[in-house]
């Protein structure tokens, strides 16, 4: 897949600086590394010539740059159901439900978000990661994004990187609060479970802010935002506060039923099994029009009964 010829003529300024550093600075919306591929693969073209990425430019050379995207998925595509919540030429936003993977992998070849993307939109195939931005997982439910244009996809992977993407969920937890708050514990991955991530001294940091929605007898219906974006990272500074998302096996130990709790309730909190979260929000500015994009999404319906279940239980 190529994009359209971008012509560009180098800056005065740029002069003296290697070729790859000058595109780097006109040309922001790509990164050098990609760049530096696309000039040792003869798409730039400076003044009608190729050269090499460490070449000096003077300024005033007219560079045309053919964007060429590298067939970097393997996956094949699959007809499965998906919910898009955003979609423009540049970008989708889908509405993942729980139970989907994001990425194929060991033990999940088949049946992925990664998959369905392939099957409706064929072009994905020619871009990184089929275009996912970033990931939830498996039994997380909610708001994704996904890049549909080279340009878009480096843009949104920087804006992620330095935190200019508003990361928004629901969650239930175990226990009760007394008022919002954040928490700041850095994460890395369990040194006896590689499986897990937890909070330990050397880990990267991580930030987690989050507010009251409701209390109930037992638990907290809260809104999270995230300043990081580790991996588990919601699950994990939870559960470290001792408040575990209610029906998350791997970090919320054994399922704990509150005392004097309805034959509903109980029934409800038994067959919940995943963790209760839910991506409800994205925020961002558009990478083509620098507009602010808001794309909500109701959190999915067994979240929104469990919540029912536990109103309707707290009297």
């Amino acid at each position: 897949m190529t994009e359209e010829t971008l012509e560009q003529t180098i800056p005065a300024e740029l002069s003296g600086y290697r070729l790859d550093q000058a595109l780097a600075r006109m040309f922001p919306q790509f990164s050098r590394s990609r760049l530096k591929t696309w000039i040792l693969g003869g798409s730039v073209l400076v003044d009608g010539v190729g050269m090499r990425p460490k070449d000096a430019v003077a300024g005033g050379e007219t560079v045309l740059l053919q964007p060429v995207a590298e067939i970097s998925v393997t996956s094949q595509p699959e007809p499965i159901d998906l919910d898009i919540a955003y979609e423009d030429a540049a970008l989708l936003v889908v509405n993942k439900p729980a139970g989907l993977v994001v990425h194929p992998g060991a033990g999940n070849t088949h049946g992925t978000l990664m998959n369905g993307l392939l099957y409706r939109y064929p072009e994905l195939a020619e871009m990184p990661r089929a275009g996912i931005v970033h990931r939830l997982d498996k039994n997380t439910s909610g708001l994704m994004m996904v890049a549909r244009t080279l340009s878009s996809h480096t843009m949104l992977v920087r804006k992620l990187a330095v935190r200019e993407i508003s990361r928004h969920y629901e969650a239930v937890c175990t226990g009760t609060f007394t008022g919002g708050g954040k928490i700041d514990a850095p994460i890395r991955r369990h040194p006896v479970d590689r499986l897990r991530m937890a909070v330990l001294e050397g880990g990267k940091p991580a930030v987690t802010h989050y507010r009251i929605i409701t209390r109930f007898a037992a638990h907290t219906h809260v809104s999270v935002k995230l300043e990081t974006g580790r991996t588990h990272q919601i699950r994990v500074h939870f559960a470290w506060r001792r408040h575990a998302l209610i029906g998350d096996s791997v970090y919320g130990g054994r399922l704990a039923i509150p005392a004097g709790a309805s034959d509903e309730l109980r029934d409800t909190l038994r067959s919940f099994r995943r963790q209760a979260l839910c991506a409800t929000r994205l925020e961002f500015a558009h990478p083509e029009t620098d507009e602010i994009v808001s794309v909500v999404a109701e959190p999915a319906a067994d979240f929104r009964n469990l919540l029912a279940i536990l109103e309707k239980s707290n009297g």
